[in-house]
C-alpha cells in the first residue's frame, strides 16, 4: 500500500513539472519507475531480533507473522519431556533468515518447509538462516527435549515457565516473558496464534492446555489429550497443566447460566468439595458481558494446582494455586481473572509498559462484582478503601510501572481508579459504551493506553486530556 502510494503522489508530481514540454512526461516517469524496484529486487535480510517492545526490546522477532502453533508433547513420570513443535507462519519482508524465542533444552532436529537449516543459538534467540520471499507461508518444524526448567523473568522476581508442584504435578506459568522457555516461538503478544496440543502422560495422569478438549486416545500405559484454541492467543497465555489423578469436571450449572462450556481441572479431593464459588462462574460471566460485552471465547474454567501462591489467567483455562482458591477472598480472585478473558487475553498490549490495561480493568472488575453482590453503596464504600489504601502504599502512576517491577500494585488498584475516576466523569451510560466499544474494536489483537483514551473520548464526546494525566500519569493519587 505504501508504493502504491509513494508511487501515485511521484506520478503527480512528474505530470506537474513535465507541463512545459512535450517529451519530459515520460522520461519523468521512466525515471520515477526505476527507482521503485519490484519486490524480485528487494534485497534479503534478516528478521529483526525483536518487535520493539519499550521494556523488553529482546521479546518477540520480526519478518515474519506466526499463524498457528502446534505442539505435541510426551511427559514421562520421570518429570522429562519430549517435544515436537510445528509452526506455520507468513513472511512479512524478504528473510534472508529469522529468529525464534527459545531458551533452554536439547533441539534434536530443526527442518523449515522440509529442508534441514543451518541455525545457532545466541542467548533466548534461536537464529535461523533460511531464505524465505516476503508473503510466502511457510512451516518450522523442531524436535527438542529435557526436563523441564523455570526461568527468571525480567519483569517479577518469581521464576517462571513450566513448574512443578509437591504432588508432582506441572503446570506452565508464562507471563510476560516466558513462554519461549517452553516451546520455540514469537513471544510477544502482538503476534498471537492459534494453537493445538497433543499431551502424552502416564496412564491416570490428565492434561489439560487451553481452548476445546477435542479427543482423548487411551492405551495400557499412557494417555494422549488433544486441545484445540481455535481463537488467537498471545503465546504468554498458552498452559499445559498435568497432574495424576487430576479430573476435568463439568459445571453444568454454570454452563447453563453463561450459555458456554464450563469446565474445571481438579484434584480428586476438591472434585466433590469444590468452593461455592466456583459455581458462580456462570454468574459472573453474565455480570461482566453486561459491562464489556459478549465473552471473547468458547470455553471457560479453572486449574487448579499446588506450589503456586497466584493465579494467572491462561486463555480459556485461568491457572489458581491451591492455597488462593481456599482462601476467603477466592471470589473476587475468581472475577478477575475471568475479567482478563476479555482484558488481557482477548484485547492484549501492545506494549508491555501498558500492563494496567490488564490488571487495572480486572481489579475494576472485582469492583463490579461487589456492585452486583451488595448494591451501588457498597461499590462506593469499596472504591473509598481500596483509595486510602493506595493512598497510604503510595503507588506510583499505573501508565509508568518499572520494567523490573511490572505488576506492582499500581497497575493493579490505582489502574482500576483510573476506571472508577472515568465512569465519575462522563457517567455510566457512556462509561460503559466505552468498555463495550474498546473490547469490541480490539478484539482478537493488541491496544495501547492511546487507543483507550481515544475510544472513551469518542464515546463521551468528552476531553479527558486533563483526566488521563492526573490518574495515569500523576505521581500523586488525585483526590
Amino acid at each position: 500500500m505504501k508504493r502504491v502510494t509513494a508511487l501515485g503522489l511521484l506520478l503527480v508530481a512528474a505530470a506537474s513539472c513535465s507541463s512545459g514540454s512535450s517529451d519530459s512526461t515520460p522520461t519523468s516517469v521512466a525515471t520515477i519507475a526505476t527507482t521503485l524496484a519490484p519486490t524480485s529486487t528487494v534485497p534479503f535480510t534478516p528478521g529483526a531480533p525483536g518487535v520493539g517492545d519499550v521494556y523488553y526490546p529482546g521479546l518477540g522477532n520480526g519478518g515474519y507473522d506466526v499463524q498457528h502453533y502446534g505442539l505435541e508433547l510426551t511427559y514421562d513420570a520421570d518429570g522429562s519431556v519430549e517435544a515436537d513443535a510445528a509452526i506455520t507462519a507468513v513472511a512479512t519482508q524478504n528473510l534472508s533468515g529469522f529468529n525464534l524465542d527459545f531458551v533452554g533444552w536439547e533441539i534434536d532436529e530443526l527442518t523449515v518447509d522440509g529442508s534441514e537449516v543451518t541455525f545457532l543459538r545466541d542467548g533466548d534467540e534461536l537464529v535461523i538462516t533460511h531464505r524465505i520471499p516476503s508473503g510466502e507461508h511457510f512451516k518450522i518444524e523442531l524436535s527438542y527435549g529435557g526436563t523441564p526448567q523455570p526461568m527468571q523473568s525480567a519483569a517479577i522476581p518469581i521464576a517462571i515457565g513450566w513448574l512443578a508442584g509437591p504432588e508432582g504435578e506441572q503446570f506452565v506459568v508464562a507471563e510476560p516473558d516466558a513462554a519461549h522457555s517452553w516451546f520455540p516461538s514469537n513471544d510477544h503478544p502482538t503476534d498471537k496464534a492459534t494453537f493445538t496440543f497433543s499431551i502424552t502422560v502416564p496412564a491416570g495422569f490428565m492434561g489439560a492446555a487451553n481452548g476445546e478438549l477435542t479427543d482423548v486416545i487411551s492405551s495400557e500405559t499412557t494417555t494422549t489429550y488433544h486441545w484445540s484454541m481455535d481463537a488467537p492467543m498471545a503465546p504468554y497465555l498458552a498452559t499445559v497443566v498435568i497432574g495424576d489423578g487430576w479430573e476435568l469436571v463439568e459445571d453444568p450449572g454454570s454452563t447453563e447460566t453463561a450459555g458456554l462450556q464450563i469446565r474445571n481441572m481438579l484434584p480428586a479431593d476438591l472434585v466433590g468439595d469444590a468452593p461455592v464459588a466456583l459455581a458462580q462462574t456462570g454468574e459472573m460471566i453474565n455480570v461482566l458481558e453486561e459491562a464489556f460485552g459478549p465473552y471473547p471465547f468458547d470455553q471457560y474454567g479453572i486449574a487448579v494446582v499446588d506450589g503456586f501462591q497466584h493465579a494467572l489467567e491462561n486463555q480459556t483455562l485461568s491457572l489458581f494455586g491451591r492455597t488462593m482458591v481456599e482462601a476467603p477472598f477466592f471470589e473476587y480472585v475468581h472475577v478477575h481473572e475471568l475479567a482478563h478473558q476479555w482484558f488481557g487475553n482477548s484485547v492484549s498490549v501492545a506494549q508491555w509498559s501498558d500492563i494496567w490495561l490488564n490488571e487495572g480493568f480486572a481489579t475494576f472488575a472485582e469492583l463490579l462484582w461487589i456492585e452486583h453482590l451488595f448494591g451501588a453503596e457498597a461499590y462506593r464504600e469499596e472504591v473509598a478503601n481500596r483509595t486510602e489504601v493506595t493512598r497510604i502504599a503510595e503507588y506510583g502512576p499505573p501508565a509508568t510501572p518499572p520494567p523490573n517491577d511490572l505488576f506492582n500494585g499500581s497497575v493493579y488498584q490505582r489502574g482500576a481508579l483510573v476506571l472508577v475516576a472515568l465512569r465519575e466523569e462522563i457517567g455510566d451510560d457512556a462509561f460503559f459504551a466505552t468498555l463495550r466499544t474498546y473490547a469490541e474494536r480490539y478484539a482478537d489483537g493488541n491496544a495501547t493506553t492511546d487507543n483507550f483514551i481515544a475510544v472513551a473520548e469518542e464515546t463521551s464526546g468528552h476531553d479527558l486530556t486533563d483526566l488521563f494525566a492526573t490518574w495515569l500519569y500523576g505521581q500523586e493519587l488525585p483526590r
